[in-house]
């Protein structure tokens, strides 16, 4: 056997893991964020499947001081608290080791890195290999022929294996010994190890590669001349204690035994106990081969429950303890439950199921069919659910007009408008009805957004929610047609008696969902935002969908063959300037020709993957240094316009109607934006020519019809000044001045008539950047200046627009105590991190808190305003229509001979859609052309 030793450095990992899924964490059922329990067992499963260790071990630091806190008192003092919900996962990890059978190794007085470094040794005179598994620098002292670094990849990036070799040109040293003087010269800032002040990395390696280690160093401190040999003579102390504190301890009394830290079979029950705890479904049936039903909790007769489920209050007489019954370890499913689902096929029974239905108030709907593109895919059937546990399936015909002629059954009660329609995900159900000539005239209930609305961060499968909610684990559909792949079959595969109980289940899952979320809207304030926006917007976005808008494909052609030529010749002038050829599209060789054969940025950092940053961003910077970069930068947004957009367009025009559609979705962003898919029309680039010429590709339906674009102006930074109530930026909308020379006007202390161009751009960088938590450093980055200079226009605009400031101090305090933050309309965004003692997950929390009633509000007031604009073509019955939605536009497809009826009223219900506070007045303009870049 291959004797491979992993020792890993649990807290370095951990933390790693929390912090990579920060900005999309893992929210279990009951509200726990187990970010580092998941991105930690991916990284253990990545290891043991991938590296094939023989051995393994996982060590931990303790509470206890060690000796390099007596030595020096303010050892890490420095460090923040780590954040409450990585406290709280430690004792989860350590369950899932357990259940791994991979040993915790720990010692009071010493660190993780101590107790790795000892154990490495002793394994390595015994013959192993071993890799030190950890992100951490400091380890590099302790590699040597058998012991490496093993660094994982981070976020999609490879993973690193770093020997002496690597070592050693990472630093810039000759042996690996002088990592350790290293860190006493420059010290580590991240456990407060101060270093000789003054001293950097690069101070440091030249210095030891004259005089070998920092001893060396600094007995020949009075021969270093300059401010360098009198900040090394009066450090030497600070030297002496940061070499001590930087060396990694091998003598800590711990042992390696072979036979203890050998990989052994897993403890599956007890893994199966903590996924279940975690929520790890996917995961779990991975690695364990079985289903995990996830625990969750269910509310009897009279008991209140709180957003995840826990009991909160109670109208009945029951005790605290009898409350505490309501945990299941096991969900119920469609075996365990008494239920009554019917296939219904005759017209004779049709016709009597529609007779029921019809007394009805509240029904739920749901549709089979044969692919998740409403726009491409069959009838399979439909079903239908008015009580609990009862279902009825009606399976289609495969034929289209044998399913149409089943439908016109149905068609009273699609007619009937008392009735209130229920389904998860509307939108779809609608749209593939609508296919098929058929509209809902009741209301409606999408209770996949009256969760959105309750609890905008979390999963939204009907599922997972029935699973959250009514304790109940639905059929897999993996079960009816395999899992997804080229492989998997559709509906139309599926028998009979199989189809009805999965679909009836379906519909009756969803009626419970909403009677579940009907008292949760009420009792979390957002009835409102789901009734007036939410919910009405479904119709609208219906037909926005259904439409579609036609795509030109001859300039398409054209312009692909454009950007090639283009492309080609940005190319041939960067092999031209670098002087040699090398393949541009790979970041490794453009990062290695850039700055090792060009050096054009001596500082120049690799990323994670060991290989040169040659993002975006990077590269703009350097811009002014060399035209090559220039050329670099065309290419990318060439060869990026040409496959990301011109050449995919074409071939997602719908056949059946020779347009593109793209869908929208209505629950993905937090803050109520529409997010657009297949293809994603909200992303058309627009900051450059090129990318704004893509616009000409859409155009009107045919020569009767012309686009028409209205767009709302500036309306984030209005909705800043409305809440705020600020009077200078009030003012300025009020009286429809400039809002950027405005507010130039007031940080520069100039007449607006002097306000230069620059200074408008600067102010116009901070109106937008202050409201997203930019502060002096962004501010300093994004517009190239110094960050002195930045901070004085922050500082001025903060005293000028004082109650912009207050606003943004008023939404964290509110947060703080409350727990979140909401829109005009009362859309909620809950802040779970907003009192974290991490200041780190803290700022990200108190940064959406200021920005989220503001995108939310702009968000709330375009969805109005289309549901507004939709209803009026409705009652006028109009032949134009609106055909998109790009967060602060709509376009449209406009009869000619309508435009000058519709433009008033499309300006008017942007305008009237919400008013906002303190008069701040509402703009919106609206362009008219062939095409959408003409109309915009």
């Amino acid at each position: 056997m291959e004797k491979k030793l992993f020792l890993l450095d649990a807290m370095a990992l951990v933390f790693r893991a929390y912090y990579a899924l920060i900005r999309s964490p893992r929210i279990t059922s009951k509200g726990k964020n187990v970010n580092a329990q998941f991105g930690f067992t991916n990284t253990l499963l990545e290891l043991i499947n991938n590296q094939k260790p023989s051995h393994m071990a996982v060590c931990f630091d303790t509470q206890t001081p060690t000796e390099r806190h007596t030595d020096f008192a303010d050892y890490k003092a420095n460090r923040q608290e780590a954040p409450e919900d990585l406290i709280i996962a430690i004792p989860d990890i350590k369950e899932l080791l357990k259940g791994f059978n991979i040993p915790i190794i720990e010692a009071d007085g010493y660190e993780a890195d101590d107790i790795i470094g000892t154990l490495s040794k002793q394994a390595a005179l015994q013959g192993y290999d071993v890799y030190m598994v950890t992100p951490d620098k400091d380890y590099g002292q302790l590699v040597e022929e058998n012991i490496k670094i093993y660094k994982p990849g981070y976020q999609g990036g490879k993973a690193e294996i770093l020997g002496p070799a690597d070592i050693c040109e990472k630093w810039n040293i000759e042996h690996v010994d002088q990592v350790v003087d290293i860190l006493g010269l420059m010290g580590d800032a991240v456990d407060n190890i101060p270093g000789i002040a003054g001293v950097g990395e690069k101070t440091a390696a030249k210095l030891l590669k004259e005089w070998g280690s920092l001893e060396g160093v600094l007995e020949n401190a009075d021969k270093i001349k300059g401010a360098l040999g009198e900040k090394v003579r009066n450090g030497k102390d600070n030297a002496i204690i940061s070499k001590k504190l930087a060396r990694i301890i091998t003598n800590v009394p711990v042992s390696f035994h072979e036979e203890d830290f050998l990989l052994k079979e897993w403890n599956r029950s007890a893994l199966k106990e903590v996924f279940t705890q975690l929520e790890f479904k996917t995961l779990g049936a991975r690695i364990l081969g079985e289903e995990i039903v996830v625990a969750g909790k269910i509310p009897a007769a009279g008991v209140q429950t709180d957003l995840f489920g826990n009991v909160v209050a109670t109208t009945n007489t029951e005790s605290e303890e009898e409350k505490e019954d309501y945990t299941f370890s096991t969900h119920q499913t469609i075996e365990t439950t008494p239920h009554e689902y019917q296939t219904i096929q005759s017209d004779e029974e049709i016709d009597g199921l529609v007779r029921v239905l019809l007394q009805q108030k509240e029904i739920c709907f749901d549709t089979e069919t044969t692919g998740l593109d409403a726009n491409e895919a069959e009838l399979v059937g439909v079903s239908f659910s008015f009580e609990k546990n009862k279902g009825y399936y009606i399976p289609m015909p495969p034929d289209r007009e044998e399913a149409i002629q089943k439908l016109q059954l149905l068609q009273a009660l699609f007619d009937d408008t008392e009735i209130t329609w229920v389904a998860h995900n509307f939108k779809f159900d609608m749209l593939i009805l609508k296919w098929y000539g058929f509209e809902f005239k009741g209301k409606t209930f999408d209770t996949l957004l009256a969760h959105y609305v309750i609890d905008p961060d979390g999963k939204r499968s009907m599922d997972f929610l029935s699973e959250q909610f009514l304790n109940y684990t639905p059929i897999s559909i993996e079960k009816l047609i395999g899992k997804k792949g080229k492989n998997q079959g559709n509906m139309r595969d599926v028998d009979i008696p199989t189809i009805t109980e999965y679909a009836a289940e379906d519909a009756d899952i969803t009626l419970q969902l909403k009677h579940q979320f009907t008292p949760l809207l009420k009792e979390k304030a957002v009835e409102k935002v789901f009734g007036e926006v939410e919910n009405p917007l479904v119709p609208v976005l219906t037909d926005i969908e259904f439409t579609g808008v036609k795509v030109d494909t001859d300039f398409l052609n054209n312009y692909s063959k454009e950007l090639e030529i283009a492309a080609k010749e940005a190319e041939e002038s960067v092999y031209e300037q670098a002087g040699v050829r090398f393949n541009l599209a790979s970041p490794k060789q453009l990062g290695e020709v850039l700055f090792e054969k060009l050096k054009l940025d001596p500082k120049a950092k690799k990323t994670k993957t060991g290989q040169y940053a040659t993002g975006e961003d990077v590269l703009t910077k350097l811009s002014q240094e060399h035209k090559i970069v220039d050329n670099i930068l065309a290419f990318r947004e060439l060869t990026k316009l040409k496959s990301t957009y011109v050449d995919a367009l074409p071939t997602m025009i719908n056949s059946k109607t020779g347009r593109v559609h793209t869908s929208y979705s209505q629950a993905v962003a937090v803050t109520g934006r529409l997010s657009s898919i297949n293809p994603n029309l909200q992303n058309i680039p627009v900051r450059t020519e090129r990318g704004r010429e893509i616009r000409k590709a859409f155009i009107a339906r045919d020569e009767n019809h012309i686009l028409l674009s209205a767009d709302y102006s500036q309306i984030e930074l209005r909705i800043v000044a409305a809440i705020s109530g600020d009077p200078a930026m009030c003012e300025a909308f009020k009286a429809n001045k400039d809002i950027h020379t405005a507010t130039a006007s007031k940080v520069y202390a100039v007449a607006e008539e002097e306000v230069s161009k620059e200074m408008r751009y600067k102010a116009k960088s901070v109106n937008f950047g202050i409201i997203y938590g930019q502060g002096a450093f962004g501010l300093a980055d994004n517009l190239g200046i110094s960050r002195t200079e930045a901070k004085e226009i922050i500082d001025n605009y903060k005293k000028q627009f004082a109650a912009i400031q207050e606003y943004m101090n008023n939404m964290i305090n509110f947060a703080k105590e409350n727990g979140y933050v909401q829109t005009l309309m009362g859309r909620k965004r809950w802040l779970k991190d907003i009192n974290s003692s991490n200041f780190t997950v803290r700022g990200f929390a108190e940064r959406n808190a200021i920005n989220s009633p503001i995108q939310g509000t702009a968000a709330d007031m375009i969805k109005i305003a289309m549901i507004k604009i939709h209803n009026r073509f409705k009652e006028e019955n109009f032949k134009s229509k609106m055909i998109l939605q790009v967060h602060d536009e709509l376009v449209f497809d406009a009869h000619k001979d309508e435009v000058d009826i519709i433009k008033p009223i499309i300006l008017d219900c942007m305008r009237s859609a919400l008013p906002l506070p303190n008069d701040v007045p509402v703009e919106a303009e609206i362009g008219a052309g062939f095409n959408w870049l003409e109309a915009h």
